[in-house]
């Protein structure tokens, strides 16, 4: 099954949620991330329902934020710890987490790579 794209953005009272394929009309919203995953799962299935597909599962949906949400929903990370990590100026991930400036693709991967070694290092971890 093809996994479906959703634009997050962050609202007054949560976050919104869209489909980034003009084809699929579905669209939500919630009010934490876990909820705004829920509801995406609910309302593209319905959609899916209606259409006669197949029901899809949280591992057919991705979630995609730009950077300045992302460090502000995930604010446990640190933008200058990150650089360091990732080998990356402190400034310009600054601006980039800050809007100021608006980052490359490559940037923006190099940057999810580096988020997402941290994940899987932290899930290796066991604490005493």
């Amino acid at each position: 099954m093809k996994k479906v794209l959703f634009t997050v953005e962050k609202t007054k009272t949560g976050f919104a949620a869209y489909a980034v394929d003009d084809a699929i009309p579905v669209g939500t919203t919630g009010k934490s991330m876990s909820d705004l995953r829920s509801n995406i799962l609910d309302a593209l299935n319905t959609y899916r329902e209606h259409k006669g597909e197949k029901i899809a599962t949280s591992a057919d949906v991705i979630l995609q934020l730009d950077l300045q949400q992302f460090f502000e929903y995930y604010n446990v990370l640190n933008a200058k710890g990150l650089s360091v990590r990732i080998g990356m100026n402190e400034t310009l991930l600054s601006q980039y987490v800050n809007g100021q400036k608006h980052p490359s693709e490559k940037q923006v991967q190099k940057i999810l790579q580096g988020v997402k070694d941290l994940g899987k290092e932290l899930t290796q971890l066991e604490l005493v």
